[in-house]
């Protein structure tokens, strides 16, 4: 039996510890303008819970996104679940994506569990691309 919400199986590898901090990437050079918010979600976009085909900003999983004038960026972030297999890994891919963004400096991706992850978080081509309506 799956303790996943979207049904899927979870390998059951521990969960990742709320407040699990990942961190990419190196000061902007000073003058270089920052990276707009589109340019940052764009760059999440790139990062797919491996269970599920739907990228993880579309699933709901940023809760936070902060874009400073240096170019770093704060993000907070969940998974959804606890026991997610790739718990600990996933806020560094993200910190790396978001890092290799032109006008991005150094950032940091913060893992919380508060509130829980609930799918009417995903955004409406999530639910589209996994026939949730």
């Amino acid at each position: 039996m799956s303790d996943h919400p979207l049904g899927m199986d979870s390998f059951g590898l521990g969960a990742a510890p709320e407040g699990l901090t990942a961190r990419a990437g190196t000061p902007l050079q000073p003058g270089l303008p920052a990276a707009d918010r589109e340019a940052v979600e764009n760059a999440i976009r790139q990062v797919y819970d491996p269970e599920i085909p739907v990228n993880i900003y579309d699933l709901g999983l940023i809760y936070g996104l902060d874009i400073h004038a240096d170019g770093s960026v704060a993000i907070e972030m969940t998974l959804t679940a606890p026991a997610c297999p790739v718990a600990g890994e996933m806020p560094h891919q993200v910190a790396e994506a978001v890092a290799d963004t032109d006008g991005v400096g150094q950032v940091q991706v913060t893992l919380t569990w508060d509130p829980p992850w609930t799918p009417e978080r995903m955004s409406e081509d999530a639910k589209l691309a996994l026939g949730m309506f």
